[in-house]
């Protein structure tokens, strides 16, 4: 929501993976940004991209080592594909991108890095008989199978909606998103909300309900228990 709504930029969300991520990427935007919580990423520019370079290459022919404004401009731009991995990402020079941007803007890091605020957030999971048995839409965003857990989902966020300031829209609402796991019979779920203790209890909330629904196995996990 920070994206769409401070940055005011299109924001699209995939299926968990790279090869989702990168895609959604490579096939939706002329400069991509994508990235995972686990720290996968990249920078991926488009055709259209390399395109407008030449063009104003065209354009600036004969006068490439000014210093006006358009000068300046392009050979920046020019400069952005050289200092990313576009194939598998590259932390290092990521880093050294922003801080070149940082100096640019004369901004310092604790600027930049007072522009967004995390949400607290907890991750769960719950080992369950048969993976296969839970199934979500494209993005990952909605529970499709078994047909009673994403209602019960949402009304597990809405309840804790209600305690808080949402509704004055001090807060942004809750949100808590689960999905098989991809390597073994377990279901992963992640929460978010306005504090550590909301997000946990969403997420303990939340695992309790994949263990009724979705064929939990053994015992809750202890924070999940502790909803009960």
């Amino acid at each position: 929501s920070y994206l769409r709504d401070v940055v005011k930029t299109d924001v699209a969300v995939a299926k968990t993976g790279v090869k989702f991520v990168h895609a959604a990427a490579h096939d939706n935007f002329d400069i991509g940004v994508y990235f995972e919580a686990n720290g996968h990423g990249t920078i991926l520019f488009g055709k259209k991209f390399y395109d407008m370079i030449s063009d104003a290459e065209s354009k600036l022919r004969g006068a490439a080592g000014g210093e006006d404004r358009g000068n300046v401009a392009w050979r920046r731009l020019r400069a952005l594909p050289g200092l990313v991995n576009q194939a598998v990402g590259d932390a290092l020079s990521d880093l050294l991108l922003v801080d070149a941007v940082l100096y640019l803007r004369g901004w310092t890091i604790e600027k930049w890095d007072g522009l967004y605020e995390d949400m607290p957030s907890k991750q769960q999971k719950v080992r369950v008989k048969d993976r296969s048995l839970i199934m979500t839409n494209d993005d990952e965003t909605r529970a499709l199978s078994p047909p009673h857990l994403q209602p019960a989902l949402d009304a597990a966020m809405l309840s804790l909606a209600r305690n808080e300031s949402v509704s004055e829209g001090m807060n942004p609402p809750p949100r808590c998103f689960v999905r098989p796991s991809g390597t073994e019979d377990a279901v992963r779920i992640y929460a978010e909300a306005s504090t550590q203790d909301d997000a946990s209890s969403l997420a303990a909330e939340a695992a309790a309900l994949v263990h009724q629904i979705c064929g939990g196995v053994g015992d809750l996990p202890t924070s999940a228990r502790s909803r009960l």
